[in-house]
């Protein structure tokens, strides 16, 4: 049974494929079409899925998307008997969705074929149960908690549930206009960071933040019975697309959060790329602080109605790293299992995953023990691409090849590392990745003065071995995803001070031998040169979506002041030219 999993006309349009209960192929499509959280259909997404197993659309039995137009149908329908000013904007929004309720043509038109000759059974999932289904239905648990947070998605920002079995049962939902999400979004707009999906930056600026500001922002966001609420007068009415723009070329445009009466309470917004004052620290600070108050005071309210040790996390906020390593000393959850590609791009795997198990009532085999599900690339086609590029290169078995690489990150050379399957989700985890030494004081400046170009106050993340974290980091729960920030250890900074951050943290990757054989021997070969057993890593990009192909690597190799390319088992130096 082949069921194709969409998430489409929405921010990081994606594909997955589900082949007899296991996740065979997922990919987003800005991979693909290389533009940044591309929110339009996944045409390229879709071919790639079929391609890789040697399908055709004809072959597919099932198509599940990550949305339901007709959803929470009741609460769109009393908001907006409350707002009649917005209720042309509801209707907008629903004619906008209305093309996805012409899959077939949609699908026929992409591929070239006759719809007619399409045989599949469409279902349309819920926005936050696909969520939720993406992280349930991937872990190895029978019975878990579950939890979904995001901006927005089918009119709700947060959803609980129970899990059990095949079945994930909705205890809560929190609908719009209150979202745990959106007041996020709102204050990193405030603060200078209007792009979508810059909430990841400003999560770095607030350990820099002094405690003055968090009373204040209390005033935003409320706890109540077990929920919360937001004061929305320091936010715009909610419009027609839901604080979200999608333009005609499928990029994604954020509209103004903010009202006046957070101009009033807090000042001028800051411009983006003007100086960041202490007040802007500050803010970022308070914001990080009130959104884990409001998220632990709702996870703790899931574990009374869904007393285990186990939670099931995804949507847009569970990307928030530093909350989630925070999660067991301020929650009962013991154990979690968040979904890589936590955000829109999971709804793919979400919505087949929910299809197969919920719907069909087909029996769980299948547990995602690792990322890497995207394409990989025959040694003759890298070649190929070098060649074209005019780059000397040596070609070196398995050994040569982990050792000549950690000889050029011990001395302190920065490697862009091309190996095997993509990674799912918006983390490079050792696949599509750029590589450093974690213990030189000065990597951070060096990798941004040269390569990333990022923001100052951004730390890099550190992939250690994974039984050796508990030696570095304060908690030994397992982060393969790089999805939790934990202190490092205070003998054990010096080690990592080009990936410890100003709080002494870390957003690791947990690397085991079984997940990633290469990249778990990579790490142990330069231990054996350095005696740590981490390295710096970071996405294999420039300002632009991580790289998929030989081609786009080998660009940014040739473009960037890298200084090797490990690619295949193709090693290229700068000074080879």
């Amino acid at each position: 049974m082949l069921i194709l999993g969409l998430n489409m006309f929405h921010a990081d349009a994606s594909a997955a494929l589900v082949q007899d209960g296991e996740v065979v192929f997922a990919i987003s499509e800005e991979r693909l079409n290389r533009i940044k959280h591309y929110a339009g259909f996944p045409a390229l997404a879709i071919k790639g899925c079929l391609d890789f197993v040697g399908a055709k659309l004809t072959d597919i039995d099932h198509v599940a998307i990550g949305q339901d137009s007709d959803a929470n149908l009741a609460k769109k329908v009393q908001y907006a008997l409350v707002n009649p000013a917005k209720i042309l904007n509801l209707i907008r929004l629903r004619q906008r969705k209305q093309p996805m309720r012409d899959l077939r043509t949609l699908l026929a038109n992409a591929l070239d074929i006759d719809p007619k000759t399409l045989r599949f059974e469409q279902h349309y999932v819920e926005h936050h149960i696909a969520h939720i289904a993406s992280a349930y239905y991937c872990s190895p648990w029978d019975k878990a908690a579950g939890f979904s947070y995001d901006g927005s998605g089918d009119f709700v920002s947060t959803m609980m549930a129970r899990c059990q079995g095949n079945q994930i049962e909705v205890l809560d939902r929190v609908f719009l206009p209150d979202s745990l999400g959106s007041f996020y979004t709102m204050i990193c707009e405030f603060i200078g960071y209007q792009q979508y999906g810059d909430e990841g930056k400003v999560m770095g600026l607030a350990p820099y933040g002094r405690d003055t500001l968090c009373h204040k922002l209390a005033e935003v966001i409320g706890l109540r019975n077990g929920s919360f609420n937001l004061d929305h007068s320091f936010f715009k009415a909610l419009g027609s697309n839901q604080g979200m723009q999608v333009l005609p070329d499928g990029t994604v445009r954020l509209a103004r959060h903010f009202s006046n009466r957070m101009v009033k309470a807090f000042g001028d917004p800051r411009q983006p790329h003007t100086e960041i004052t202490q007040r802007e620290m500050d803010l970022a600070y308070a914001m990080q602080r009130r959104f884990e108050d409001v998220l632990f005071h709702l996870l703790n309210q899931l574990h009374r109605r869904v007393p285990c040790a186990e939670l099931a996390m995804a949507g847009g906020c569970a990307l928030n790293s530093v909350a989630n390593g925070k999660l067991f000393t301020r929650t009962p959850f013991r154990r979690s299992w968040i979904q890589p590609a936590a955000g829109d791009e999971g709804l793919a795997i979400g919505a087949a995953l929910h299809a197969f198990h919920a719907v069909l009532n087909q029996p769980r085999r299948f547990v995602m023990k690792n990322s890497y599900l995207g394409p990989e690339f025959l040694g003759t086609r890298i070649e190929s691409a070098l060649n074209r590029a005019d780059l000397r290169y040596r070609k070196l078995e398995r050994e040569p090849l982990l050792d000549s690489v950690t000889q050029n990150i011990a001395a302190g050379k920065i490697v862009g590392w091309f190996q095997g399957r993509m990674e799912w989700g918006p983390r490079a985890l050792g696949n599509r990745s750029i590589l450093a030494h974690p213990g030189l004081p000065e990597m951070k400046e060096v990798l941004n003065a040269r390569i990333k170009q990022r923001e100052w106050f951004r730390p890099f993340a550190p992939s250690i071995l994974e039984e050796r974290q508990p030696e570095y980091f304060e908690h030994d729960h397992p982060s393969p995803f790089m999805l939790h920030v934990y202190k490092i250890r205070p003998g054990k900074r010096a080690q990592l001070s080009a990936v410890n951050h100003v709080d002494d943290t870390g957003r690791l990757q947990s690397v085991s031998r079984e997940e990633n054989p290469l990249y778990y021997e990579l790490i142990r070969t330069f231990e054996r040169k350095t005696g740590i057993p981490v390295l710096l890593n970071t996405s294999f990009n420039e300002n632009e979506p991580i790289v998929c192909q030989p081609e786009e690597a080998i660009d940014c190799f040739k473009r960037t002041r890298m200084d090797a390319l490990a690619i295949g088992p193709y090693l290229t130096l700068k000074t080879e030219k």
